[in-house]
């Protein structure tokens, strides 16, 4: 009996320190968008060019990259550990959606230089889960930011009663390891961890279950990854019914 009760209060355990450790992440990221904001506000050359500055940039991306993993690892958890968590779908205006997701972005892109463009329909209304959805953007944004060089799209449209939303860049593209690992991840596999770029394959499997978590008529969400796109490099596709 004894082991039977150790593996729920092992899940209730680890998700209370990974939520005490997003907190702190939370502060640290929070603390880091004021100082660099403060240096922006300078408006100056020297700002974007001092190594302090740019030493921060990369610190608030890394903790931009933890805290996705501890939101993916919460939401992961509440759909394992606790099969009863509501899953809350809302009809939701497309371009406050992406507003608030460029919102969260706005001050990292910055500091890296980085241009952020995005195409939606403004009045287009759509039923999902707005938190995991913006989870799901938010983690391929960071993703882009590592391998773009100066530019990062957003779009979003409607084809065949289903909504797409892009993240593309123009970097070099993904490698065969990532594109194969997309497909894995939408088949429910784990690609496991790669130690050569420090990937644990969590970012694409937490976006494939939200994805097939959004159902609707028989058809359900989906993702994808490939190469080209407007902007030459790696394109990343959340597809919901």
């Amino acid at each position: 009996m004894e082991d039977q009760h150790s593996t729920p209060e092992l899940f209730l355990f680890l998700a209370s320190t990974v939520h005490d450790m997003k907190n702190s992440i939370s502060v640290v990221s929070g603390t880091l968008e004021s100082l660099l904001a403060a240096e922006q506000a300078k408006s100056s050359d020297e700002v974007t060019a001092d190594p302090a500055f740019l030493q921060m940039a990369q610190m608030l991306y890394q903790t931009k990259r933890l805290n996705d993993n501890l939101i993916q690892l919460l939401a992961l958890y509440k759909q394992v550990g606790k099969p009863g968590y509501p899953f809350d779908v809302q009809p939701q205006l497309v371009g406050q959606l992406v507003e608030q997701v460029v919102s969260q972005e706005k001050i990292l892109l910055s500091s890296k230089g980085i241009a952020m463009e995005t195409d939606f329909p403004p009045e287009l209304i759509w039923t999902l889960d707005e938190d995991l959805v913006i989870g799901v953007l938010a983690h391929a944004i960071n993703n882009a930011i590592r391998y773009t060089k100066d530019t990062i799209r957003l779009s979003v449209r409607e084809d065949g009663g289903m909504l797409e939303l892009r993240v593309e860049d123009n970097g070099d593209g993904y490698t065969q390891a990532l594109l194969d690992a997309g497909e894995a991840a939408m088949d429910g596999q784990s690609s496991g961890v790669n130690f050569s770029t420090n990937s644990t394959g969590l970012g694409l499997y937490f976006s494939s279950e939200v994805a097939k978590m959004h159902k609707h008529r028989g058809r359900s969400g989906a993702i994808a990854l490939s190469n080209g796109g407007l902007l030459g490099g790696g394109c990343f596709l959340l597809r919901l019914p």
